[in-house]
């Protein structure tokens, strides 16, 4: 196993950012590797599951552990066949806006290959 850590800042009040996280149908305007997420509930709660599908048609099972509207942050499982990721997301604020961090734990290939998708996210989670 291994750990890679991404940060991206940008102008958008962390409450915005936060919104964008809490809200799953607007994970697809951040992330253009996400088409849509499949869950029977629509805000961000621990517990919850579901899949997440990809422009590509890849679906991928996932399960919230924690969320924590307080401190911005959220934790989560995602598995696709045996690959299995652990993904840490947090929201702060910053002198131009906000921070937004993601920590991810999982098989080194995997965290390497996903990590350009991952910092393009991040990045477009924290514009206006």
């Amino acid at each position: 196993m291994a750990r890679l850590i991404l940060h991206a800042t940008g102008p958008a009040i962390p409450e915005t950012v936060w919104r964008r996280y809490v809200c799953v149908d607007e994970w697809a305007s951040w992330s253009p590797q996400i088409k849509a997420v499949q869950a029977a509930e629509r805000r961000l709660t621990a517990g919850m599951s579901g899949t997440v599908e990809s422009v590509a048609g890849i679906r991928a099972a996932f399960v919230v552990d924690a969320v924590d509207h307080d401190r911005r942050s959220w934790a989560w499982r995602v598995r696709l066949g045996p690959v299995r990721l652990r993904l840490h997301h947090g929201v702060c604020t910053h002198t131009r806006g906000s921070t937004t961090s993601l920590t991810m734990d999982g098989p080194r290939l995997a965290l390497l290959a996903y990590a350009p998708f991952a910092l393009l996210a991040l990045r477009r989670l924290v514009r206006p």
